[in-house]
Formats: structure tokens, sequence, C-alpha cells
């Protein structure tokens, strides 16, 4: 099967799926626009599904807007930097249970049956191919290089700004979705004390954009020991770079995933069902106890190089730059390198996210809300937000700002809230659901007075005749042919006139004129 015939095929299978028809949410206008039911922040794999489910549920008065280019959207063609997805190949989630639309469906139709059983994960590069397909064959309608610039309360209503070719448009939306991936709730961290005289010529992010072409020949520094940290020291190596040493601080490299075991149905469905103080537990455990380790596949990508090192016992405390040169002191003794790449991630910081600015202090935390037991503090899930049932933002102070909870955030900041269901591959067959059936719900029932007034006023006959089955029948066939009859009638009424005007108009060119001899024989013919 081609990608085409799949196209076919998935837009066939929706039609199946296509009851209750009926698109239902109420209009509501603002200085004579009509208001957004959502408007979803980020066109990637969260946003398009989130979009997929609305439709499904026949909202459309909705809008996807995201700050990049096209096919730019999420990580995967700007710095996911892995050669495959960190989950097995048969994660679904985002297709919301039609098979035809699976990454397995689209691979196989792409590549074939037996390339999709020859692969153990999905490579980063299709799936992002796979992401495009998805966007076009469901006619999601993503508005890139738009960026939401600051939100804010309008009345009942919130009020986004929209840049896009430096020009601003404010939208007023009824309830607005942030699907804005991993650092949507904070932002990448480089440790401040370390990069606050480093040339930036001399180092990056592993989230930047890295001409990793420069790095051939050079001494590279990575500083972490997550799965971004190998992946960068891997393209670094791949690049080739004169050497790569991998350091971080932690006595041996974590072994264990705890978010893989996470991975069952109870779990990812009602994680955000349990107490405050269970879902605390879980996470610190996670967060402090557990780190999360890289993919093998990432550690034997770097290990297969020979001037590849990695050092544990190895903090950094200072950076000293002699021309184009960094000299690194750390636990483990002074490194020399030509350029250094921070693997050193992202921190939950509300207050770091610019389109917050206005309201940030308006969202509740989980310090605001949840005390732990002594000894269980945990500064860093702390500053994470206290999330409702559908990923809506709570209020800080009960009963002061109760617009917050119009704004959705399906970010990997609802970890402690919701579980892996918010930004992970993994949780989208939970999460999306989630969110979704909490938009509708809202909507539907802040306008229950005006679908009340409507039920009432339903007029509707499915009774139609008291007549016999035949009678009725007859009488609809008998006024169908009058109705013909007279469309018959009056086409040729219509034609004949036509053709009556049409001889009594004659234009002076077109008169015959008489000979002089046929005017004289009628003179003497008188």
């Amino acid at each position: 099967m081609s990608v085409a015939r799949l196209s076919d095929r998935v837009r066939r299978e929706l039609t199946y799926l296509s009851f209750p028809p009926r698109e239902w949410t109420v209009p509501h206008y603002r200085d004579g626009d009509r208001v957004l039911d959502v408007l979803i922040v980020g066109g990637g794999q969260g946003g398009l599904a989130t979009a997929f489910g609305l439709k499904r549920e026949r909202i459309t008065n909705f809008r996807i807007v995201d700050r990049n280019p096209r096919g730019f959207e999420g990580p995967w063609r700007r710095f996911a930097r892995m050669n495959g997805l960190r989950t097995s190949n048969d994660v679904t989630g985002i297709d919301l249970g039609i098979p035809s639309l699976t990454a397995r469906a689209w691979y196989e139709a792409r590549f074939g049956r037996q390339a999709w059983e020859r692969i153990g994960r999905i490579p980063r590069k299709e799936w992002r191919e796979y992401l495009d397909w998805y966007r076009d064959v469901l006619e999601l309608p993503v508005e890139n290089e738009t960026e939401v610039t600051s939100i804010e309360p309008a009345g009942d209503l919130l009020l986004a700004h929209l840049r896009r070719n430096g020009r601003i448009e404010r939208v007023h939306a009824r309830k607005i979705v942030l699907a804005t991936g991993v650092e949507g709730s904070g932002r990448w961290r480089a440790p401040k004390e370390l990069v606050a005289d480093l040339p930036a010529e001399l180092y990056a992010h592993s989230a930047d954009d890295i001409d990793f072409g420069r790095l051939a020949g050079k001494r590279i520094g990575v500083l972490g020991i997550g799965a971004s940290a190998l992946d960068n020291a891997a393209a670094a190596l791949e690049a080739d770079a004169a050497r790569v040493d991998l350091c971080f601080r932690r006595a041996d490299i974590p072994r264990i995933n705890l978010l893989a075991w996470m991975n069952f149905a109870g779990m990812l469905g009602h994680f955000g069902d349990l107490s405050d103080l269970e879902r605390w537990r879980y996470m610190r455990r996670i967060v402090e106890e557990v780190p999360l380790p890289p993919p093998q596949e990432a550690f034997w990508r770097c290990r297969k190089f020979e001037n590849f090192a990695w050092h544990a016992n190895c903090a950094w405390h200072s950076i000293c730059v002699q021309g184009d040169v960094a000299t690194v002191e750390t636990e483990a003794g002074s490194f020399t390198f030509d350029f250094i790449i921070f693997a050193t991630g992202f921190e939950t910081d509300l207050s770091a996210r610019p389109e917050l600015s206005l309201i940030v202090h308006h969202i509740a935390l989980w310090g605001d809300r949840f005390t732990p037991p002594p000894s269980e503090e945990n500064d860093v899930l702390a500053r994470h937000p206290y999330l409702g049932p559908a990923f809506e933002f709570m209020e800080r102070q009960p009963g002061t700002a109760p617009f917050v909870g119009r704004l959705h955030n399906f970010t990997l900041g609802s970890l402690p809230s919701l579980g892996i269901t918010g930004a992970a591959v993994t949780g989208m067959k939970y999460g999306v659901p989630r969110l979704v059936n909490g938009l509708v719900r809202d909507l539907f029932r802040e306008d229950a007075a005006a679908h009340y007034q409507d039920f009432l006023t339903y007029a509707v006959p499915e009774l139609e005749t008291l007549e016999s089955g035949f009678a009725w029948i007859d009488r609809l066939a008998t006024d169908a042919l009058s109705s013909v009859h007279k469309l018959i009638n009056d086409e040729l009424v219509f034609k004949a006139s036509k053709r009556s005007r049409g001889k009594r108009t004659v234009t002076p060119s077109r008169t015959k004129r008489r000979s002089p001899k046929s005017v004289k024989r009628r003179r003497d013919a008188n």
C-alpha cells in the first residue's frame, strides 16, 4: 500500500466515525469578531493530536499557532539528535485509536512491512515525516511562524497577542492550550556560575542550534549524563571531533528508567486520580532518588569511538578562558576544551515564560498547594504548576483569578500532577483524551443555558405524517412530478418568450433593401 492509498483509507475510515456530525458550540463574539473556542499554542505532536481530538468532537472553531517554520515544530528537526525515538516502535497515541493513522501504518506504507519488522525504534527523521503526513491527511490548519507573546484575562475570556511578520494580532479565546513541549513550563538552563564570563562562541546548550561541522578537530567537553548529553557527544564524534569528554557529578551512570515502569494503563490513565502525597512520592523518587539514564543505543553510539571518555565524580567548579581555549576545574582535575556543550536540561519556572508574564502570579504551584512530610521536601517539584484533572491551571488564591482555569498546560510541567501524559509520546494515548474531554466538558457546561433554550425551541418532526406508507409515498411522488412539470413548463415559456423578443427586434444593418425596379412596379400597380 502506498502512502497516497493509506491517506485515502484514513479519510474513508473517518467517515465511518462521523456520528454525531453536528457542530454544537455556541458562537460568542467580542468587538464584532467571533471568539475562538480553543487556541492551541504549539503545532508539534501534542498540539496536532489535541486539534484532531477537537475535530472528532465536532469542535472546529479553533486555531493552531507555532513560532517555528513548517516542519520544524517540536524538537525533531531542530535539537533532537538521537537516531531513533526513546520508546519502542509499538507506541501509539496521537492516532486516537484509528489503526490506519498509526505510525506503523504510515511506516509500512512508506517503506514496506519488512522494513517495519527490522526496526526496534522509529527513526527520528521518519517520525518527523510521519507528523508532517498526519498534519496533512487530517487537514490541521497550523499557522507557522506565529508566536504568542502574552496572554491576559479579558472579562470572561482570555486575550492572546499573536506576533507574525512583525505585526500583532489580538485574539480572544474561551480556552487556550499550551502544547509547547519539554520547555513549555520553563527554560533550558546552563549553570549561571559557569557561563557568566564564558564567550558565546565557546559554548552552547544541547538544545541550541549547533553547527557540528565547526567542531571537527576540536576538543569537546560535555557536561551532563542524560540522553541529550550522549546524543550531542555522539554528534560531535561523528563530526570528527578530536576528542569528547563527558563529565558528570554522580558516582556512576544511572541505569534504571523508572518512567518505563509507568507504562501501563492504570498508571497512564489514572495517575492524576491519586492523592497529592502519592503523586509527590512517585515523582520525588524519579527526580531525586533514581535519575533517568541515557538509552543504551546512545551510549553505544559514543562508546565505539576511541576518542570518547566519560568521567564520574566530575562536578565542574569553574571555567577559565585563555584565548580560544577554556580550562575547566573539576572534582577530577583540569580539562582543556575548545568548545563546551552544556547538556544540563531545563528548569521548571513559569515566570520564565513570556506568554505567562502578565498572569503567572495567579497560577498555583505545588509548593502553594501541598506540604510534604518532613524530609520529603523537593524544591524542583515544588516549582511545578499544580494542575486540575484536564491540565488546567489552578488559582494560587482560590476565588481571585478564575480565568486561569481557561488555560491548559499540556507540557512536561504537568508531570507531578498528571504523570507522563502531557508531553511524552508514551502518554499521549491517555493524555490527549483527558485534555480534550475536559475542554469539551467546560465549553458545554458554560453554554448549558443556551443549549437548554435551543432544546425548548426544537420542533423538527420525527413523525411526519399519519397517512399510510403507500399514500404518503404516492403523495410525495405526485408532488415531485408536479414540481418537475412546473419546472419544465417554466423553462419552455422562458425559451418561447426569448425567441419572440428576438423576432421583433430587427436592426437596421440587417433590413432588406428594395431594388429600384421593385419600387417602380409597386408605384405602377397603384
